[in-house]
């Protein structure tokens, strides 16, 4: 049975490609064993698709057609590579391709994604590589924009991530999610992937959009399945961290695609739904009553350790508690990012808190902090570095200094919203 549409065969399939290639692509790892073959087969069965559906329209269930034409095409090029064995028998279904494939969307976990993360997050990868990987493999993202979420070149993210192939494949790492025991010590560099890969879709390492919305989508979903799975604090938090941040997405740009920064944002445009369904997991991370009642960190014993997305998680509740922006608790922002200082010191979170002591000490205290971190030649690549940088000097009326810093970040910055936000503070120093 085949599906009635107004789109026609390409629009949907640029659509599947788009919002399902790497669901695919995992469900296909899993069925295939080897992710060049499982790429290969996937961009084929695409391109069957392309031809097929336009003379006898879309399947009424498009991704098992998918899965089940690029299983096919995994046997078909084994034989042809001489090497039709007991492995490739094994891909041999013993029904109609339909009827095989037709549940192939529910995996065991719930999601053969998940399965996949957990594989590039194998410890017998190096964490650089397990990030890269994840990455590419379960999001789709290039060689570039996962440098620049790295901070680092794309050749060093490409030799990663053939590295990694090669040392799955050569230690037969299996495609599984651990044992219930192994999930703590494989814990944290899935969430960091997750997590990096929210980044992506929440602010675009580059293109001409500010957010990739499934993207963000995606992320939130793995870490609810992930939360189903392991029930652990800093899941909670990570997740939290997520939805709050995710609320805010309809506030963060105007009508024409144009930044509108955090202090700007009309409030009434977040989603307050979200806000609550946050705040409920930091209380469950924390242990407390009500997070919206009294100060985390003055509970932490309930939790012993708070991570570092707990924490974030913790800062970025206390924006949503602030009903107008001039109402926002710097102190207490201050006080967590103080902890999680101590907990994870990164230049990154350096920066940001050097921000909120200049909300909270003025321009002048977050000037000298930033100027500390660049002297160390640390962040001289990140582009939001240098923002920061041009306006504590705007602030304090040093517009020379102000616009060579503002310059040195639109010559880094490589999203189209962010270089035209970038370009308008530049002609308002005029």
């Amino acid at each position: 049975m085949m599906n009635s549409t107004n789109k026609s065969s390409k629009a949907i399939l640029d659509e599947l490609y788009r919002l399902q290639s790497r669901r695919i692509f995992s469900t296909l790892i899993r069925l295939v064993g080897d992710f060049d073959l499982a790429e290969e087969v996937m961009h084929e069965a695409f391109a069957v698709a392309l031809e097929k559906w336009q003379e006898d329209g879309v399947p009424a269930k498009p991704l098992p057609w998918l899965i089940s034409t690029a299983r096919f095409k995994a046997i078909d090029t084994i034989r042809r590579r001489a090497r039709f064995d007991k492995a490739a028998a094994e891909l041999v279904p013993d029904r109609e391709p339909t009827e095989e494939m037709a549940d192939l969307d529910e995996a065991q976990f719930n999601d053969d994604l998940l399965r996949l993360i957990f594989t590039c997050c194998h410890p017998a990868l190096s964490q650089a590589a397990q990030l890269a990987l994840t990455l590419r493999e379960t999001c789709g993202l290039t060689t570039e924009q996962i440098a620049s979420a790295f901070l680092t070149t794309p050749t060093t993210i490409a030799q990663r991530i053939v590295r990694a192939k090669a040392k799955i494949k050569h230690a037969g790492i299996p495609y599984e999610v651990p044992s219930r025991s192994d999930l703590p010590d494989r814990l944290a560099s899935v969430l960091a992937v997750i997590y990096l890969v929210f980044n992506e879709g929440y602010s675009a390492s580059s293109g001409a959009e500010h957010t990739r919305a499934e993207l963000c989508d995606k992320a939130i979903r793995l870490g609810e399945v992930l939360l189903g799975l392991l029930p652990e604090p800093e899941v909670m938090g990570l997740l939290a961290l997520m939805l709050l941040h995710e609320s805010r997405r309809r506030a963060r740009t105007n009508e024409t695609g144009d930044i509108i920064l955090l202090t700007d944002q009309d409030r009434q445009l977040w989603d307050r739904g979200l806000i609550a369904e946050g705040q409920e997991l930091l209380t469950r991370a924390f242990g407390l009553v009500d997070v919206g009642a009294g100060d985390p960190l003055k509970h932490v014993a309930v939790l012993d350790q708070p991570g570092p997305y707990t924490l974030q998680a913790a800062i970025s509740a206390e924006h949503a508690r602030a009903v107008r922006a001039e109402e926002t608790d710097w102190e207490q922002i201050l006080r967590c990012y103080d902890a999680l200082w101590q907990l994870a010191p990164s230049p990154v979170i350096e920066l940001n808190r050097a921000v909120a002591i200049s909300m909270k000490m003025g321009p002048a205290a977050g000037l000298e902090l930033v100027d500390a971190i660049l002297a160390r030649g640390e962040l001289v690549d990140y582009h939001f570095a240098h923002a920061a940088r041009a306006d504590f000097c705007k602030k304090l009326g040093r517009k020379p200094e102000a616009r060579i810093a503002y310059e040195a970040a639109l010559a880094l910055a490589r999203q189209e919203p962010e270089r035209r936000f970038i370009s308008r503070q530049i002609k308002e120093l005029e």
